[in-house]
C-alpha cells in the first residue's frame, strides 16, 4: 500500500485532475438513471456511484443499507469522496537513518490529502475500456484498497492503467473498485459491537459493494459471473475474509481472488477489543452514556475520529498489532479467521496470494526502542500473545533469536540493523501478520482449489528492504509483469499464457512449495520453504491464541 506506490499514485493524481479539460463525457444507464461518466486516455470512467445509502445520523454504526433503485441523473465525473481517514504518523524521534527510510516511504499517503472525505462515502466506481457497450461481458477485477484498515479509497488507487494494459494485452477487463468505512466509523471492536450485531462494518460494506456488481455492472459492460477480487495490504486480507465469510459461499458474486501481501489474519474475538472501545467512548464524551453505541452515533464525525486518533498508529510502537484489524464477531466472521479455514469456510475459488520479502520492517519502525531481551519478550506478550502461558511462547524467542543475520530485511547480514532489535521485530511482525497466515492459507488450501504464489524481491529500498506492498503500485498501474498474469487469471482464472512479459507459473501445493519469485532481473520460479519451521511455531501459537 506504500513505497514504490508514490510516483505513480501522484501522477494518477495529477492527470485526474486534468480530466475536466481534456476528457470526453461518456453515459451509462442505471434502472431508470442517466450516469454521466467520461473518457480519457482510452479508459471510460464513472466515478463515486452510490451503492448504499449514506450512513449517517442513525446509519451510522450501523450495517450497509443497499441503495434499490436509481433515478435521475448521476454526476460520476469527479473522483469519489474518500471515507473520513485516520492519520497514521511515525513516531519523529526514530534513529536518522530509519527516520530517513521512513519518511521516504509514506510519501505515497500524501496522495490522498486535499481530497474530500465524508461519512457519506459508500461509492464504487467503475472504469471500462473506452467504446465498451453493455452485453459485452467482460470480466471484472472487483479492487478493494489498502490502508490498514485506517486510510486509503477509490480516489487514491485507480484502474486507469490495468485496463489499458489489458486491452493491449487483447484480453480487456473492467476494474470495479468499492469504498468502505475505516477505522472507528468501520472496525471498532468491544462487547457492545458484538452484542448489536455491528462488528465489521468496512467488511459489510465491501460485500454489498460486490452484490452492487454482481447486480449492475451488465450496465457496463461486465459479465456479473466473471468477478474477480483483488486487493493489496489491508485489501488482500478482507478478499481473503471475504473468502471465509458465509460459510465459504461466494453468493455467485466472485469466481477468483488475487491477494497482494495479506491473507486471512490470525485474530480472534472482537471483544479482545473492548479497552479500544471503552477509550474511544471516553475521548467522545460518551462515557456516561446509558447506552454508548448510540452516544458514538450521535457525536459529531470530527469527535469520533478525534477519539481514534488518540490510540497507536500502525507506526507507532505496537505496529501491526493494530486496534482496527478486523475480529470474530459472530456475523460477518463467525470464528477466527484461521479457525475458519480450518473449519473448511473457505470460498472454494482458484486464488493468487504472495508477499513482498521484508513485509515488517515498516511496522517496527515505532518499536526502536525495544533494546533488551526482557523488553522483546514483555513486547510480544502484551501485543501480540496475552494471557500465553511463559512456557508455551519459550518456543518463539528461539524460533526468531536476537541476531542480525536471521533478521529483516533478510538476506543482508549484519547490516541494515536501524535498531537494536529492529531487524527482530521486522522479522516477527513480517511473519506474524503476513507470510505465517500466507502459507498457512496455502498449505490448508492448495489440495482443495487450484492455488498460486509468488515471493516479490523487487524494490529494494535501504534498511527497509523489500518493504511491504513493494509489489503492487507497478501492478496496479499495468507497468509490469505481474499485472500481466492479474489481467490473465481474471479473465480466464489462471494465470498462466498471459504474455511474453511472464513465465510458467506452476501451482502450489505441499510437496514441492513452488513460487514465482520476482525479482530485480525479472522472473523465475523458486521454493517457498524459508523459515518453515519458524512460521509453523507462529501459525500453531496463533491458532491455539488468536490475537
Amino acid at each position: 500500500m506504500y513505497s514504490r506506490l508514490s510516483r505513480f499514485l501522484q501522477l494518477a493524481l495529477l492527470l485526474g485532475n486534468a480530466f475536466a479539460a481534456s476528457a470526453v463525457a461518456q453515459t451509462a444507464t442505471l434502472d431508470d438513471a442517466t450516469v454521466i461518466g467520461y473518457t480519457n486516455n482510452s479508459v471510460t470512467s464513472f466515478m463515486g456511484i452510490p451503492f448504499a445509502e449514506p450512513p449517517l445520523g442513525d446509519l451510522r454504526l450501523r450495517l450497509p443499507k443497499p441503495i434499490t433503485s436509481y433515478s435521475g441523473t448521476i454526476n460520476a465525473t469527479q473522483p469519489a469522496t474518500q471515507c473520513i481517514q485516520l492519520p497514521l504518523p511515525i513516531r519523529t524521534d526514530l534513529p536518522p537513518e530509519l527516520l530517513q527510510d521512513m519518511i521516504a516511504y509514506l510519501e505515497v499517503l500524501e496522495s490522498g490529502a486535499g481530497l474530500p472525505q465524508s461519512e457519506d462515502c459508500l461509492t464504487v466506481n467503475i472504469q471500462v475500456p473506452e467504446g465498451t457497450l453493455p452485453g459485452d461481458k467482460l470480466p471484472v477485477i472487483a479492487f478493494i484498497f489498502g490502508g490498514g484498515f485506517a486510510i486509503g479509497s477509490t480516489a487514491q488507487m485507480p484502474g486507469d492503467g490495468i485496463v489499458q494494459r489489458s486491452v493491449a494485452m487483447g484480453q480487456p477487463v473492467i476494474f470495479a473498485a468499492m469504498n468502505y468505512r475505516l477505522h472507528a466509523f468501520g472496525f471498532l471492536g468491544g462487547k457492545e459491537v458484538k452484542e448489536a450485531g455491528v462488528g465489521n462494518l468496512g467488511l459489510h460494506d465491501q460485500r454489498e459493494g460486490l452484490r452492487w456488481i454482481h447486480t449492475h455492472i451488465a450496465a457496463f459492460g461486465g459479465d456479473p459471473d466473471r468477478v474477480t477480487i483483488w486487493g493489496p495490504s489491508a485489501g488482500a486480507i478482507s478478499v481473503g475474509l471475504q473468502m471465509v465469510t458465509n460459510g465459504g459461499d461466494t453468493e455467485g458474486l466472485f469466481r477468483g481472488a488475487i491477494m497482494s501481501s495479506g491473507s486471512p489474519l490470525p485474530s480472534g474475538d472482537i471483544t479482545n477489543l473492548q479497552l479500544t472501545y471503552d477509550t474511544i467512548v471516553e475521548h467522545a464524551g460518551c462515557a456516561n452514556s446509558s447506552d454508548t453505541l448510540e452516544c458514538l452515533r450521535q457525536v459529531p464525525a470530527d469527535t469520533l475520529l478525534a477519539a481514534a486518533e488518540t490510540l497507536p498508529s500502525l507506526f507507532g510502537y505496537p505496529g501491526l498489532a493494530t486496534p482496527w484489524a478486523p475480529r470474530a464477531d459472530g456475523v460477518f466472521l463467525e470464528d477466527a479467521p484461521q479457525h475458519l479455514v480450518l473449519s473448511g469456510s473457505v470460498a472454494d475459488v482458484p486464488f493468487i496470494t504472495g508477499d513482498s520479502l521484508d513485509e515488517g520492517t515498516v511496522f517496527a519502525s515505532g518499536s526502536f526502542n525495544v533494546t533488551t531481551e526482557d523488553a522483546f519478550r514483555a513486547y510480544v506478550e502484551q501485543f501480540f500473545f496475552s494471557g500465553v502461558p511463559e512456557a508455551s511462547l519459550a518456543p518463539l524467542f528461539e524460533l526468531y533469536p536476537n541476531d542480525p543475520a536471521q533478521g529483516s530485511p533478510f538476506g543482508t547480514g549484519d547490516d541494515n540493523q536501524l535498531a537494536p532489535m529492529y531487524k527482530r521485530m521486522a522479522a516477527f511482525q513480517g511473519d506474524m501478520i503476513f507470510q505465517a497466515p500466507r502459507r498457512f492459507i496455502l498449505d490448508h488450501r492448495s489440495s482443495q482449489q487450484d492455488t498460486w504464489t509468488f515471493i516479490n524481491e523487487r524494490g529494494r529500498s535501504g534498511g527497509l528492504g523489500v518493504a511491504h506492498g513493494s509489489d503492487f503500485g507497478a501492478a496496479l498501474s499495468g507497468a509490469d509483469d505481474l499485472a500481466d498474469y492479474i489481467i490473465q487469471f481474471t479473465a480466464t482464472r489462471d494465470p498462466n499464457g498471459a504474455s511474453n512479459r511472464t513465465i510458467p507459473w506452476p501451482k502450489y501445493d505441499t510437496v514441492n512449495r513452488q513460487a514465482l519469485h520476482v525479482v530485480e532481473e525479472g522472473l523465475n520460479i523458486g521454493n517457498d520453504t524459508l523459515r518453515l519451521a519458524a512460521m509453523g511455531g507462529l501459525t500453531a501459537l496463533s491458532i491455539a491464541f488468536p490475537l
